[in-house]
């Protein structure tokens, strides 16, 4: 899953760029809120984590701009306002969620996941496809009864399919969701990627769960032959 945190504490903001990406995300990193509306508008993310007090537009103009525009990637506030009134203010511009400083990563990662899951009507962090089971806040994944050791990387592509599941997801989709803006990689990646995950998940089993939709993309479901 890809997030924009946008921060303007570069300590502060590295610490949640590393927090993120150790918990599966890929994390582009915006330290104003020009800088962040234009990521958000011209990027696509699965989550965005905002600060209210950021330079040369203020995190409630980044987010007012959002909607207006009829952005509706979640949003988490993160900030060191604690007051009542601002968070009801927050949260009735568009807000999904509202976390106040000091704060334990562990925690923003835990709201970031569910803030996704919401997104895609999924409402357990565990989601079964078939005999595959699929732990979002563990990153665990099982198949048949068997433990199936993933990358970083791999996880996030199956992951990416188990919430869409049944629906086919284009290279350029996997490509944006999977890969933050610094990404140096080849224009094949997905493919080379979803090759080996593919022998990974179905290997040893009769009925494939990873499907090639050709000219189109990729889907993950129970059945079917790929077409």
């Amino acid at each position: 899953m890809r997030a924009l945190v946008i921060e303007d504490d570069g300590k502060l903001g590295r610490l949640l760029q590393r927090g993120l990406s150790e918990a599966g995300f890929s994390v582009d990193l915006a330290e104003d809120g020009e800088s962040g509306l234009y990521h958000a508008e011209t990027e696509a993310y699965d989550a965005i984590v905002l600060d209210l007090m950021i330079p040369r537009l203020s995190g409630r103009e980044v987010l007012a701009r959002l909607r207006a525009g009829g952005r509706r990637t979640p949003v988490l506030i993160l900030t060191a306002r604690d007051g009542l009134d601002d968070k009801v203010a927050s949260l009735d511009q568009g807000a999904d969620d509202y976390l106040t400083k000091p704060f334990a990563i562990a925690e923003l990662c835990a709201r970031m996941r569910a803030l996704i899951r919401r997104d895609h009507r999924v409402t357990s962090s565990k989601l079964t496809v078939g005999d595959l089971e699929l732990d979002l806040a563990a990153r665990t994944v099982r198949r048949g009864g068997r433990d199936i050791a993933l990358s970083q990387k791999q996880f996030a592509l199956l992951e990416l399919l188990a919430l869409q599941r049944g629906r086919v997801v284009s290279r350029t989709e996997i490509y944006e969701k999977i890969y933050d803006a610094g990404s140096d990689t080849l224009s094949n990646v997905v493919d080379v990627h979803m090759c080996r995950l593919r022998e990974l998940v179905d290997r040893g089993f009769d009925r494939r769960l990873i499907h090639t939709v050709r000219g189109h993309g990729y889907r993950l479901h129970a059945g079917g032959e790929d077409t």
